[in-house]
């Protein structure tokens, strides 16, 4: 029945998106009708994602077309269809995730403290990550791509509903009193980093699903839809393709905080709550899995790129298999000969480390101006929409910015904008908030500089990294991605929380230790900055070998 509805959704959407295709390319033709045959191939060539049209052709095209162009630069109900279903998955990826993270942030946040996040990233988030990616990697040396997709995807969803339907209503008699954890722990366990310990195994429930909605949220986007959309758009599409994928993903967020707000922070009690939001998301998981099979199976059949669906990827090519079969110090030692990707590692580690310590400081503080879980709900919820608007917003600008200025500009933009937003933050916090008014200012400026660092990261950061795999063998996008995007970025944000830690040990509170994280935040920024320019000068020359090589295999 949900499949039937998404077909239906979909042919709507194609036939709205036809009809303004079919009334441009007719505008284009009456217009060009006193043109040479020459001229009207060359307007042709750029409708289908060809090369631009000279500025002498481009002044006989319709001014409405121009804005099309600008807008929504995708041609004939094959590419529309084809961006669609594959947008459609991002789309529903991002609602789970964005569901899941203000679960995990009201769980953690309000029974443990915001400080609990620096710990349970370390010493939860981290080696669950490095099982997942010991786990995927051998997995992808034995499954098809079809079957690896869904035998990572599936997994999470499975683990949010026994969550919901089991672990959370049972939770007082599965994990033991504060007290008695509190008790076992040596020297003073009522403050300081000891306390945040004990009230993580007091309510150790909630620390699980924080560490599985953390994995899933780089499994998800990293690896399930950005691995899938290289393996089936290629450059020239991407160009135009990737910062719409965020575009439309970016409303996902919109949908989901409101969703949230006006339905599941309305429930009598956060049990219920969670009911109303475990159905969402298991609603999300379904349309991934249905979207997946819909759009791998019109790209087979369009365009002949088929998925592997062989037990074993290797079955076609056994010498290939052979060379993907690498343990977990061979790959860090694939990665470590790479300066191509050593450089988007430390892209993908700047940012992991940077948020990381602004978000839990911010965070911080608005837990102390909503104490209440719903009522902390409630605001996350509404930060999430203005995330998704936000990000709707600007990644018009940064499609005009990747296509205009191109990916260097674009990759820079995120670390420029975090640094320039974080400075008022941190000086909010050295002047103090020991009043209401004071504190209410902190979180608006913290809420601004989140807001902002997530819109960009989604609009300008994603689509740049992810185009930086494009040129890339197969080999190093598998393996190389999935040691990144998994690792990397957990490294980066567990990176950040050891330090993060040390410091609620030093200081006693991570709030006290403001002034020497923003000298750290800084440091990393700059590392970034200077890894992104470096990367561009690699990528423009990788697009341009592979090109070259694309078209000897033609002459061929």
């Amino acid at each position: 029945m949900r499949a039937s509805i998404s077909r239906i959704s979909f042919i709507v959407l194609v036939t709205v998106f036809s009809s303004i295709e079919a009334s441009t390319t007719m505008s284009k033709d009456l217009q060009l009708r006193p043109t040479t045959k020459r001229t009207l191939a060359a307007n042709v060539s750029r409708i289908h994602g060809g090369e631009t049209v000279s500025n002498t052709e481009n002044s006989n095209v319709n001014p409405w077309a121009k804005i099309r162009d600008a807008i929504f630069p995708i041609y004939g109900k094959q590419e529309v269809t084809k961006f669609l279903l594959i947008g459609s998955i991002k789309f529903f990826i991002i609602m789970a995730l964005t569901l899941t993270r203000d679960t995990k942030d009201t769980l953690v946040v309000t029974q443990c403290g915001a400080e609990a996040i620096a710990f349970l990233k370390i010493y939860g988030v981290l080696p669950a990550a490095t099982a997942f990616i010991a786990g995927y990697s051998k997995a992808s040396n034995v499954l098809g791509k079809k079957t690896l997709f869904y035998a990572t995807c599936i997994p999470f969803f499975i683990f949010f509903a026994i969550f919901d339907l089991f672990l959370h209503p049972n939770a007082e008699k599965l994990q033991p009193s504060l007290a008695a954890v509190q008790s076992m722990l040596p020297g003073d366990a009522t403050s300081g980093g000891m306390a945040v310990m004990a009230k993580i195994f007091a309510n150790w429930t909630s620390a699980l699903f924080y560490i599985l909605a953390e994995i899933y949220s780089s499994v998800s986007v990293g690896l399930l839809f950005w691995q899938y959309a290289n393996d089936v758009v290629p450059i020239d599409q991407a160009k135009r393709f990737y910062p719409l994928f965020a575009q439309m993903s970016g409303l996902a967020p919109v949908l989901a905080g409101q969703y949230v707000v006006w339905f599941a922070s309305k429930a009598e009690n956060f049990g219920a709550s969670l009911h109303r939001l475990t159905a969402a998301v298991t609603f999300a998981g379904v349309m991934i899995c249905v979207l997946y099979h819909l759009s791998s199976s019109f790209v087979e059949r369009t365009e002949g790129t088929a998925q592997k669906t062989e037990s074993s990827s290797g079955v076609q090519d056994g010498k290939k298999a052979k060379k993907e079969k690498m343990s977990i110090a061979e790959s860090a030692k694939f990665l470590a000969s790479s300066q191509y990707l050593r450089l988007i590692a430390t892209l993908v580690l700047g940012y992991g480390l940077s948020i990381n310590f602004t978000e839990i400081i911010w965070k911080s503080l608005v837990k102390k101006q909503y104490p209440d879980p719903l009522d902390y709900q409630r605001f996350m919820g509404n930060f999430s929409s203005a995330v998704g608007l936000s990000t709707c917003i600007v990644i018009f600008f940064g499609v005009q910015v990747i296509r205009l200025l191109g990916w260097r500009v674009g990759a820079v933009a995120t670390p420029g904008i975090m640094a320039l937003l974080a400075a008022p933050f941190f000086a909010c916090i050295l002047i103090g908030f020991d009043n209401p008014a004071r504190l209410k200012a902190a979180v608006v400026l913290g809420t601004i500089q989140s807001l902002l660092s997530k819109t960009s990261k989604y609009a300008l950061f994603d689509p740049t990294t992810q185009m930086a795999y494009i040129p890339l063998d197969r080999e190093s996008k598998v393996k190389g991605k999935a040691a990144i995007d998994v690792l990397g970025s957990r490294i980066g944000k567990s990176g950040g929380s050891l330090i993060q830690q040390g410091l609620v040990f030093a200081f006693g509170d991570i709030i006290s230790a403001a002034p020497v994280v923003s000298i750290i935040f800084y440091s990393v920024l700059f590392v970034w900055i200077q890894a992104a320019g470096k990367l561009g000068v690699l990528f423009h020359a990788q697009t341009e070998m592979k090109k070259a090589d694309d078209a000897e295999r033609k002459k061929e």
